[in-house]
C-alpha cells in the first residue's frame, strides 16, 4: 500500500524520485478501504525535513496510511513560513474532536529547558492528555519521548555532562515484544541530545516496559504495557546525512561539538557516513504500524478511547 498525504505537499516529489509510492488524496478517495489515520505533531524547526523522514518510514508498509500534520498554535515558528503551515498543517483545536489510530510526537530543540518553561508546554500537555482518549497508539521521539514520560509517568530528564551524539549499539531487553519483532539481539540507532532518563526510574513504574538500552546512550525504547504510549529516545528516522549536517552547522557556528561517534568512517568527517541503522529503523516503524496500531485499533474509528 502507500501513504496518503495532501495533494501538494513538497515531500511528494522527493519521495517519488526515491520510488516510494505516495497516494494523493484524490486517488485514495477512489478506494473503498479504511486507511489508518495517523496524526503527526511536528515540533522540529525544519518542518519539511522531518516530514520527509517520517513519511519515508510510514510509506514502506503494506498498510494504507492517511497522514495529517499539526503544529502548536502557542508557538511562533521561526524557520517555517506561516503560509506553509497554513497550507499543510492544522492545529490541535481543529482536530480535538477527531480520533486517530496513531500519532507521532517529534523531538524539539528545547531539551535543556525545564519542561514547564517551554512556551507551548501547556498546549502540549493538553495534547498528550487528549491522546489517552482520542488516539489508539502514540509514538514519541527524542525530546518528545522525554516529555511524554514526564507528563504521563512523572519521570524526570537529567542533563548530561556532554552531548550524546552519534550512532550507538543497543541491546534488546524484551525479545517477545511485538514492537521489536524481527530485531537482532543488538541494533544501531542515531542519537543527538543533551539529556537522558534513568533506567531505574523506568523500571520503578509497573505500567512501563523497558524494551532496549544502550551502554553509551542509555534508555532507548520504552512502552506502556498496553502499547498505547511508545517512547523512543533516539532518531531511527534520521537520514544518512542528518548527523553530518548538524555537526557541520555547529562547527561552522564556532561551537565545540565533538564529531558524532560511530558515524564517519574512521572518524574522518571528510568521508561520507555509512548507514548502519536503516533496516532496523524501518522495522521499528512497520512494527508500530502493524502490531501497536493496525492489529488492535477498532475498525470503527469512533470507538477509539472507549472502554
Amino acid at each position: 500500500m502507500s501513504v496518503k498525504i495532501s495533494n501538494n505537499l513538497p515531500a511528494i516529489d522527493l519521495l517519488k524520485r526515491e520510488n516510494i509510492f505516495v497516494m494523493t488524496e484524490d486517488r485514495a478517495d477512489e478506494q473503498n478501504i479504511r486507511p489508518l489515520k495517523i496524526l503527526i505533531l511536528n515540533l522540529m524547526p525544519t518542518k519539511s525535513v522531518t516530514e520527509t523522514q517520517l513519511l519515508r518510514k510510514l510509506s514502506n508498509s503494506p498498510l494504507q496510511v492517511e497522514v495529517e500534520f499539526i503544529h502548536v498554535a502557542s508557538h511562533t515558528a521561526k524557520n517555517t513560513d506561516s503560509k506553509y503551515l497554513d497550507s499543510f498543517y492544522t492545529t490541535y483545536e481543529q482536530v480535538r474532536e477527531h480520533r486517530f489510530d496513531g500519532m507521532i510526537i517529534t523531538g524539539a530543540p528545547v531539551e535543556l529547558m525545564p519542561f514547564e518553561e517551554v512556551d507551548y508546554w501547556p498546549e502540549l500537555s493538553e495534547i498528550m492528555r487528549w491522546t489517552t482518549t482520542n488516539v489508539h497508539s502514540t509514538l514519541h521521539i527524542c525530546w518528545g519521548a522525554q516529555a511524554g514520560l514526564y507528563y504521563h509517568y512523572g519521570i524526570k530528564k537529567h542533563t548530561l555532562s556532554k552531548k550524546i551524539f552519534g550512532v550507538f549499539d543497543h541491546s534488546v531487553m524484551e525479545y517477545h515484544s511485538p514492537f521489536l519483532f524481527g530485531f537482532d539481539d543488538t541494533f544501531k540507532m542515531p542519537h543527538s541530545r543533551y539529556t537522558t532518563v534513568f533506567k531505574d526510574d523506568i523500571l520503578a513504574v509497573p505500567e512501563l516496559e523497558l524494551l532496549a538500552v544502550s551502554d553509551e546512550a542509555g534508555v532507548a525504547i520504552v512502552k506502556s504495557s498496553d502499547s498505547r504510549q511508545i517512547f523512543v529516545t533516539g532518531h531511527a528516522e534520521y537520514d544518512a546525512d542528518t548527523l553530518a549536517l548538524e555537526y557541520f552547522r555547529d562547527r561552522d557556528s564556532g561551537l565545540d561539538t565533538a564529531i558524532p561517534k560511530n558515524y564517519f568512517p574512521d572518524g574522518d568527517s571528510s568521508r561520507p557516513p555509512v548507514i548502519s541503522w536503516r533496516a532496523h529503523a524501518q522495522l521499528l516503524f512497520n512494527n508500530w504500524l502493524n502490531y501497536c496500531v493496525y492489529q488492535s485499533t477498532p475498525f470503527d474509528i469512533d470507538e477509539i478511547g472507549k472502554k
